[in-house]
């Protein structure tokens, strides 16, 4: 149990428990309440999600559908945030294998707000939340061992 708990405040085996570690990884609250606030947040985002799929069928649903579908993506986006810490997360999330991604998913959230509000393109704002999905997809599985790679060739034989 005490790996697992290691594994997911990210901490290794052998690192300084000390206050300092706990200070730069924000991740004093205890490992009971972390997941706790994991769970309502991840689970608020999905159940945002899923509102704002419904609200797409509604008149000037888009709007709406962009609104919660963009909140749902960054409230699970930043339910990780309880489980490493903020900082832990920020650092993982712009790490070298994980940069584009992160860059990609970032821009489609900014992107369909703005297509959404400003630039009032209903359908632009559909393919902007459709390149979220993928991104967040892609984001998501970088953090699987060797599940890009898993992907990718699974891709490339489906397409041969």
């Amino acid at each position: 149990m005490d790996k697992l708990r290691r594994v997911l405040s990210g901490r290794d085996e052998n690192e300084e428990l000390g206050l300092t570690a706990q200070v730069l990884d924000a991740s004093t609250l205890s490992y009971s309440t972390r997941v706790k606030w994991f769970v309502i947040c991840f689970a608020s985002g999905i159940l945002c999600s899923i509102l704002g799929t419904a609200l797409l069928f509604l008149p000037n649903g888009i709007k709406l559908f962009a609104v919660f579908y963009t909140l749902g993506n960054i409230a699970a986006l930043s339910s990780t945030c309880f489980l490493m810490g903020p900082l832990k997360q920020l650092k993982r999330m712009f790490e070298p294998t994980r940069l584009i991604a992160t860059i990609v998913m970032l821009l489609c959230l900014v992107l369909t707000l703005c297509a959404v509000f400003w630039w009032h393109k209903k359908l632009l704002a559909l393919i902007f939340c459709i390149l979220q999905f993928l991104a967040m997809t892609w984001y998501s599985i970088s953090y699987i061992p060797f599940a890009r790679d898993a992907v990718m060739k699974c891709f490339t034989t489906c397409l041969s």
